[in-house]
């Protein structure tokens, strides 16, 4: 090579220029419908009617236990698995092996579960499924910075917080069916998980990553590549912040629905009415989602769509922190599906344009998932401080309209996206 001949960037480094049809977006979005019934199906039914079965005088503390440990591995597995998948070199892309065999390993552990009579064998199952379902995760997200040029990722945004919601949606009634039967729920569930991993990986639309691409990594300057200078590289460690408060603002409304509409709305079937309000966020977070993202890639302008959002998020946390009705919590929970499927759909594709290197997209979007999953360790302790110590249900609503809005403000930091 002449010495004054430029370096060629790997065609699976490059920033991508043609759109992707419908049929890779489909395939995406599918593979998210599978892993999400797999997280939401055991989180909202299963494993709580399993903890009751193995003991229930101790099943509180036994879900506390399962949740906290798989939540914990979530945490790891994510940056972990993507920084992993960024390194691949397989013939068949990478991302693709990842998606494959996180899903059948996410499928084999809820077998796994299914069979558990003990406390530790559930634990062990749940934490396995964690990983593998967080392994398929992180690729899958980076796969659409690979291939998704700018323009677009509203739009694939947009949909892929729709399959996200479903996926959500159907693991919930799937737990609801299979509650009389433990081991049949879980079956459904891991044929789910790795079906729905089958169009993605048939495709083939993964570029592969050439052998020496990229230089080799001592282990000790591999773990040191999580850290993230947000001096910087500050647009990223504003987007990471903003996510964090935005995730943490709609977990604070959601975390004790549940309690509010037994013991402040005084609802009669406060389980049936979390349903209800349930659905219906998530009709309007379908609806919102694709819609913001298709606008957001038209003018090209994120951040103004992430402001708007999380003020409409800071809007329904008002109207909680006021609502002495059900038809108040039903106004409350059309403006949270509004707000946060505008914000999943465009905040996902600002984030994609503030990623530090072309080449640790997967890592540097599992660093981003940490500020997903961490408002889910965190809403809890405030709630419980503002419930029980502080006021009340309007404060712990409160707390909610304050860190949204304080996200709001702070998104306009970020400089390199319009």
């Amino acid at each position: 090579m002449n010495a004054a001949e430029p370096l060629k960037v790997p065609a699976a480094l490059q920033t991508p220029t043609k759109r992707v049809g419908p049929g890779w977006i489909a395939a995406v979005v599918i593979v998210h419908i599978g892993i999400n019934v797999g997280f939401f199906a055991p989180i909202q039914v299963l494993l709580g009617l399993h903890a009751e079965q193995l003991d229930a005088s101790q099943k509180n503390a036994i879900l506390s236990l399962v949740t906290g440990v798989g939540a914990a591995v979530s945490l790891v597995a994510n940056p972990l698995f993507g920084a992993l998948s960024d390194r691949s070199t397989s013939k068949f892309g990478r991302r693709i092996p990842w998606v494959f065999f996180g899903t059948i390993c996410a499928a084999l552990a809820l077998l796994l579960m299914s069979t558990s009579q003990t406390v530790s064998t559930l634990v062990i199952g749940w934490a396995l499924m964690q990983a593998a379902g967080n392994a398929a995760l992180a690729a899958i997200f980076a796969a659409i910075p690979d291939k998704v040029p700018v323009e677009q990722r509203g739009m694939v945004g947009g949909l892929v917080a729709l399959g996200q919601t479903c996926g959500s949606l159907i693991g919930a009634v799937i737990g609801m069916v299979a509650a009389s039967n433990l081991v049949f729920g879980y079956a459904i569930v891991a044929t789910a998980v790795a079906i729905c991993s089958i169009p993605f990986v048939l495709m083939r639309q993964d570029v592969p990553l050439p052998k020496g691409a990229l230089e080799a990594v001592k282990p000790l300057e591999f773990v040191r590549s999580f850290w993230i200078n947000p001096v910087k590289h500050a647009d990223f460690g504003w987007a990471w912040l903003t996510r964090f408060l935005l995730y943490l603002g709609c977990q604070l409304c959601l975390v004790y629905l549940l309690f509010f509409l037994q013991d402040a709305i005084k609802h009669p079937e406060p389980a049936q009415g979390v349903l209800v309000l349930t659905a219906i966020y998530a009709f309007c977070v379908i609806f919102s989602s694709v819609i913001s993202g298709k606008l957001s890639d038209k003018d090209g302008k994120r951040k103004k769509y992430v402001i708007i959002s999380s003020v409409i998020v800071a809007a329904a946390a008002g109207v909680l922190a006021t609502a002495t009705s059900f038809a108040t919590a039903i106004v409350a929970a059309v403006l949270l599906g509004i707000g946060f499927g505008a914000y999943l759909a465009v905040d996902f594709a600002l984030l994609t344009q503030v990623l530090p290197n072309a080449d640790s997209r997967g890592k540097d979007l599992g660093m981003i998932n940490i500020a997903n999953s961490l408002p889910q360790v965190v809403a809890p302790l405030i709630a419980w401080l503002a419930v029980s110590w502080f006021g009340g249900y309007p404060t712990l609503f409160l707390c909610s309209v304050v860190i949204s809005l304080l996200g709001a403000v702070l998104v306009r930091q970020i400089k390199s996206v319009p």
